[in-house]
């Protein structure tokens, strides 16, 4: 299983324009082909009077389903391109649509291959690759005295903190790298001198942060 992998943090819209040809590139995180289907109808339905909505989309941790759409172009010139970008940021679960609207002016086919690459290029760029990490997540519940502490600790080894809940007890949520080759439970129930309550939750993929 993957322990990490590269995705877009959020959608986004750029333009390019080559010999007065416009090519809108939208790019969209997804997480099925159902679902990059979907926004493929939306976009065709959005520029409906579009020369060409060409696509490629890379969905599941190990890139398990690539495809791609010249939707009219030159056979090789267009999806091909888009998905190549893809592959080369080795970025999954995404989806980039890129819409041309025909200038006058014929590019030829490796202005083509170009425009496409580039269009997806800027595209991935206004979208913000970012990095997601396989965590082992769990539950700790603590008294109020040790929680500076656990905190501090915690801090200092870069594992994060999420969903603090103060009531009787301090309960919280942390995400620990699958990397990392501390036993957590032990570490913590040491620093707490076996005081504080620690479940394990399961596994999560979280965005690191720079």
């Amino acid at each position: 299983m993957c322990d990490e992998f590269y995705t877009v943090a959020n959608a986004s819209e750029s333009i390019y324009i080559v010999k007065k040809s416009k090519f809108i590139s939208n790019v969209v995180p997804v997480t099925s082909s159902a679902e990059a289907e979907d926004y493929i109808e939306k976009f065709r339905k959005k520029y409906w009077d579009a020369t060409h909505n060409v696509y490629a989309y890379s969905v599941g941790l190990k890139s398990e389903i690539q495809r791609c759409s010249d939707d009219g172009e030159p056979s090789g010139t267009a999806g091909k391109p888009v998905l190549e970008v893809i592959k080369s940021r080795d970025v999954k679960n995404v989806l980039i649509v890129v819409t041309r609207y025909f200038g006058g002016i014929l590019l030829g086919a490796s202005g083509l291959i170009r425009a496409y690459s580039e269009s997806a290029s800027r595209g991935l760029e206004n979208s913000k690759i970012v990095k997601n990490i396989k965590c082992n997540v769990y539950q700790i519940s603590t008294d109020y005295t040790m929680l500076g502490k656990l905190q501090w600790e915690l801090n200092q080894k870069n594992i994060l903190i999420k969903d603090i809940n103060y009531a009787e007890d301090v309960k919280m949520k942390i995400y620990v790298p699958t990397s990392y080759t501390i036993d957590i439970m032990k570490h913590i129930l040491d620093l707490t001198s076996g005081t504080a309550d620690v479940k394990f939750m399961g596994n999560e993929f979280i965005v690191q942060d720079n």
